[in-house]
């Protein structure tokens, strides 16, 4: 016989940014709806690998129902997801795929799909031949490598130019000036694709100040860069459904307790920002997340 309340813990690599208070808010809403004791936690950084390590290990002494984890490195957290399942406890990964051939399932967005996406929409935009900038926030994270992988296959395949991948930290580089140096330097570039928005919203903001108009592709689909959809300073970008993520994450974890069927993948999906939806999308984070 279940208990009434479900005990799930949600460890997420840091609760700093625009789309991981989006995803807590799925997660929140989530655990209301299914009766649910929950709680969310995560480290000051996304960069904070020993900390969340910490924090799993703590957790697990708590001895949950279920885990649903973000992880910041999954070959580091891989062996402390197998003392879960020593205790029969389901680990659920959120956002980034740990690729652990026993985790319950993986619950996000397919970043080679997300990739791919953007590569099309710059190869609509531009020609054979022009350059393309990426920005990206690790060389060593395997989301920002699927995502750099689909968007390559693209633009390659009709011959556009990919000049540079320019590493940008978001918590120490003055990426804004970074970004001016590449446009002084590469004067060519007629588009980028950054692998998250914060990224993007730097590399808009310097390419504003050079009064130049290249099209900038966001990955997440935050307030930033809906805001810049709506008054027109991009026509176009990527979002990911970071809210439905949080929210699905919570209901599989549900499911997996009782020991009902969850599918090893399910995709989030990927969608197209324009100026005819980028409002209501604003419209659904300040009801539900930005109350």
């Amino acid at each position: 016989m279940l208990d009434i309340h479900q005990k799930v813990v949600v460890v997420l690599q840091e609760l700093n940014t625009d789309y991981s208070k989006t995803i807590k808010a799925g997660i929140e809403k989530g655990f209301d709806d299914f009766n649910i004791d929950g709680k969310v936690i995560a480290p000051d950084s996304q960069y904070s690998v020993s900390k969340q390590i910490v924090m799993l290990k703590d957790v697990l002494k708590q001895n949950p129902d279920a885990l649903i984890v973000t992880s910041i490195q999954p070959s580091a957290t891989i062996p402390i997801f197998k003392e879960y399942q020593k205790r029969c406890i389901p680990v659920i990964m959120l956002n980034q795929d740990a690729r652990w051939k026993d985790q319950t399932t993986f619950i996000g967005t397919d970043h080679l799909r997300l990739g791919k996406k953007a590569g099309a929409i710059l190869s609509s935009i531009l020609y054979p031949g022009d350059q393309v900038l990426f920005i990206v926030d690790s060389k060593t994270n395997s989301v920002v490598n699927d995502r750099i992988k689909g968007a390559k296959e693209v633009l390659e395949s009709v011959e556009i130019e990919i000049v540079i991948e320019q590493l940008g930290y978001d918590k120490s580089v003055n990426l804004k000036s970074e970004m001016s140096n590449i446009l002084q330097t590469y004067p060519d570039i007629k588009g980028v694709f950054a692998t998250n928005d914060i990224l993007a919203l730097d590399a808009l903001k310097a390419i504003e100040e050079e009064e130049l108009k290249i099209p900038v592709i966001g990955s997440d689909g935050t307030k930033g860069m809906l805001k810049a959809v709506e008054e027109e300073k991009l026509s176009i970008t990527l979002a990911q459904n970071p809210y439905d993520m949080g929210y699905l994450s919570v209901e599989q974890a549900l499911k997996a307790i009782k020991g009902e069927h969850v599918d090893k993948r399910i995709d989030s999906g990927v969608d197209i920002v324009t100026k005819d939806n980028a409002k209501t999308r604003m419209d659904f984070l300040t009801k539900n997340v930005f109350k």
